[in-house]
């Protein structure tokens, strides 16, 4: 059976984070997600899961000034020890508060570097960090993000996400799969899944092109879900959207496709 979670950085935005545990599960989840949970302590996430019965699914590992227009860690030359103290940072996240899994993200390829020695340093850092990770028993993801949010992104698409696990050899590294971004991408989202499943750690989903909850696009989710649930994923599905209006008016998808699933 497939474990529905919520995204708490883009989903609740109407309240502080501390505040959003509260409202997942007024709405009837039991799992969150949340990209970088570093603003609150150990103690503070742990007080809410524990008192709103949640379990956190997943983080991102630091990505240093990704999120502030920069070009991230995992991939640039020269920035190897921030990355490797970043996974560190994340490890004690995840061990203290039972997290499954966390996504390190690749980052951008700088105005200023060719393409390939940013991809072998990549491939370094992510053996490197799926050695650590997994001596804890923590799943490592890296995910695909599309060149239009994102420009000189990594890894955008299946293609070169296939191409890096097959460099790094580690069998425990899985994707990360949203779907917003594949869409983003053309690629066929539920065929993307089909074909590599075996390879996929975690999915998150949001409609494309506004990445909205679903139905408010483009994307088939009556077909993705249907068959997700009809297959041999046992891995989380996180809600990931920017709600189009209200977070708590966005959860009709969840009712539809997800009645029995919590």
């Amino acid at each position: 059976m497939n474990k529905l979670a919520v995204n708490l950085s883009m989903i609740f935005t109407e309240v502080p984070l501390i505040e959003r545990f509260a409202l997942a599960r007024k709405h009837g989840f039991e799992h969150v997600e949340i990209q970088f949970p570093y603003e609150l302590s150990i103690d503070q996430i742990r007080q809410q899961l524990e008192q709103h019965q949640l379990s956190l699914c997943l983080i991102n590992a630091p990505v240093g000034d990704l999120m502030q227009g920069g070009n991230g860690l995992a991939g640039i030359p020269g920035r190897e020890r921030e990355f490797y103290h970043a996974v560190q940072h994340a490890v004690r996240y995840a061990r203290l508060l039972n997290v499954p899994s966390v996504n390190l993200l690749a980052g951008k390829q700088p105005l200023d570097a060719d393409l390939l020695p940013c991809l072998e340093i990549l491939s370094k850092n992510l053996k490197l960090a799926a050695h650590i990770l997994t001596d804890y028993h923590i799943q490592p993801v890296f995910e695909m993000v599309n060149g239009t949010d994102m420009p000189r992104f990594l890894i955008q698409n299946i293609a070169q996400a296939q191409d890096m696990m097959d460099v790094v050899n580690n069998p425990a590294l899985k994707m990360q799969y949203d779907c917003y971004h594949m869409a983003m991408m053309g690629e066929d989202v539920l065929e993307g899944l089909q074909e590599n499943i075996a390879q996929i750690g975690h999915i998150q989903f949001a409609d494309c092109p506004n990445r909205h909850e679903p139905n408010t696009g483009e994307i088939a989710f009556n077909k993705i879900f249907y068959w997700l649930k009809h297959s041999h994923y046992q891995g989380y599905i996180a809600a990931e959207y920017k709600p189009s209006n209200h977070s708590e008016q966005s959860f009709a998808w969840k009712t539809q496709f997800f009645a029995n699933i919590s």
